[in-house]
């Protein structure tokens, strides 16, 4: 039995968040998750670092909390975030009686909205639609949700955290009244796990009814789907919204060398509910166009869905659900030392954990103050280290890589380093690029699949953004499985069982939008892996 202080449940930004702030406080703490990291909602979201501006009218108290936020995340997790700024766009089907009402409701929160004249909009972002009437300019950014998850767990780790990733909680023990301790599966090994604590945190996201649940309580956490569509190029540079109450389809966020439409909001009874459907996509193609005319003319990537937990006491569903996040100490209902974090947004991660860690704290007598506003989430390389870097990693993708790894950097570059010593010797192939598209060379791919927290090529992707490009995957997929079976790094399954569930999760996404160039796209490297490992299953030919 393993003993600690704090059992963290969900992996995602607020599990995470959570787990940092308790052992920066001291108080010892395991997070356990039941896939990989950022396995729910964090990894399934349109990437926007909100300015509060969307929530200005309806929830201002929620809109402060966002530009606050949104102003820390910028300073402790630089490298996860872009600072795109953002527009609010009056369209001719917006109303503008809403307008006023809006930037008064800004100034009330704290957002700086300035008035941008159109023609100097249309400069900015001539892929603008030439009708829109009216343009603001806020704060809004966009954020990295894999590796603001993966910052905060080296942070956590540092401070004595210990994450465990693919371990289902099973059940919360209670004696007497009071969390005792949970039981969990390793889904990897399929052995169980008892773990005694003090305190549970239920930060599991769409299932923490279900955690909940395991403990004989019910409370009302509803799972909302909302579906999202990938554009292959980035024809904004600006996170840009519709200037109209919060709807369907109305943000588009740039990331990369990618734009991400989204979303919709559907009631589901289901958290893993995220499989996205062709008509969604239409709809958001429709609902996209007043503020950018061409958008069915651009190729789509892929679609993509998650599920956001509301908390739904009164019953509300869908865009009508509050969109704050809600703290619930279970002591109230006769169980001490559980506590659950409801709703919210990405956003607010930091906060949402700072309010948990305080109630856990307070019941557990610990006075040390919340430090997570002001110390970064990794230390940003110096320049040494990164012309270092530069003679071992392509320089247009310097900064990415040294973003991505955090507080690996130095570890990867020793080791890369120390090949580099072995290929002047002729016995290294050096450092080669196996993704182009975001810039993931054969280093950081080996570190990554040398952690042991890492199963399989999508842990892969999770961590590097490998297969997230214009292939899909159909490329590097096939040269990242040869190189780590080149270079003796096992993975749970075999490589051609590795590529096949690999590409599978990459076709889920595909088959919703499978026209046009992507269709002539997928029928390659259909082709690609058809022809080089049978993945389609067709018998081998014999000759005569």
């Amino acid at each position: 039995m393993l003993e600690t202080t704090v059992v963290v449940i969900g992996g995602g930004a607020t599990g995470m968040g959570t787990l940092r702030d308790l052992c920066m406080r001291g108080v010892p703490a395991v997070l356990l998750e039941q896939g990989g990291l950022a396995h729910g909602t964090s990894s399934r979201f349109h990437g926007l670092l909100h300015s509060g501006g969307r929530y200005a009218v309806n929830d201002n108290e929620s809109a402060r909390e966002c530009i606050e936020e949104n102003m820390i995340v910028r300073r402790i997790g630089g490298q996860c975030v872009e600072e795109t700024e953002g527009f609010f766009a009056l369209t001719p089907e917006d109303d503008p009686a809403y307008v006023e009402l809006w930037a008064d409701a800004c100034q009330k929160a704290g957002i700086d909205a300035q008035e941008l004249d159109v023609v100097e909009a249309l400069r900015l972002e001539p892929n603008l639609s030439s009708d829109i009437r009216r343009v603001f300019r806020v704060p809004d950014s966009c954020v990295d949700g894999f590796r603001l998850v993966l910052h905060n767990a080296m942070s956590a780790k540092r401070h004595g955290g210990r994450v465990m990733t693919y371990h289902e909680v099973t059940a919360v023990h209670q004696r007497g009244g009071k969390v005792c301790g949970v039981t969990a599966r390793n889904s990897i090994s399929g052995e169980s796990l008892d773990i005694a604590c003090q305190c549970v945190v239920n930060a599991a996201g769409s299932w923490s009814g279900r955690i909940a649940g395991l403990a004989g309580l019910d409370v009302a956490v509803s799972p909302d789907r909302g579906t999202l569509i990938v554009f292959n190029h980035r024809f904004t540079s600006r996170v840009v919204n519709r200037l109209h109450p919060g709807a369907d389809g109305d943000i588009f966020v740039p990331h990369g060398s990618i734009t991400i439409l989204g979303t919709t909001s559907t009631p589901t009874e289901r958290p893993d509910d995220t499989t996205p459907t062709y008509d969604e996509v239409l709809r958001l193609l429709t609902l996209g166009e007043p503020l950018f005319p061409a958008v069915r003319r651009y190729r789509i990537l892929r679609a993509f869905a998650g599920t956001r937990p509301l908390y739904t006491p009164g019953n509300a569903a869908g865009r009508k659900a509050s969109r704050n996040f809600h703290v619930v100490d279970h002591a109230e209902q006769g169980l001490e030392g559980m506590v659950s974090i409801f709703g919210g947004k990405l956003t607010t991660y930091r906060l949402m954990a700072e309010r948990v860690s305080d109630n856990v704290c307070a019941r557990l007598g610990v006075h040390a103050p919340c430090r997570t506003a002001d110390e970064a989430l990794t230390p940003a390389p110096d320049q040494v280290m990164l012309r270092r870097a530069a003679r071992h990693f392509p320089v247009q993708g310097l900064q990415l890589m040294a973003d991505r790894l955090g507080d690996d950097l130095p570890d990867v570059l020793r080791q890369v380093e120390l090949a580099g010593l072995a290929d002047r010797a002729g016995k290294s192939d050096g450092n080669p690029l196996l993704c182009e598209c975001e810039m993931v060379s054969l280093a950081e791919i080996e570190h990554v699949a040398r952690d042991p927290s890492t199963h399989s090529l999508t842990d892969i992707r999770l961590r590097t953004r490998l297969g997230m490009g214009t292939c899909q995957g159909a490329f590097c997929s096939l040269r990242t499985i040869g190189a780590l079976v080149e270079h003796g790094v096992p993975l749970e399954l075999s490589p051609t069982d590795n590529v096949r569930r690999f590409l599978q999760e990459r076709w889920r996404g595909l088959r919703p939008a499978l026209w046009g160039t992507q269709a002539r796209e997928m029928e390659l490297g259909r082709a690609v892996y058809a022809g080089t490992l049978n993945l389609d299953g067709a018998a081998n030919e014999q000759d005569n």
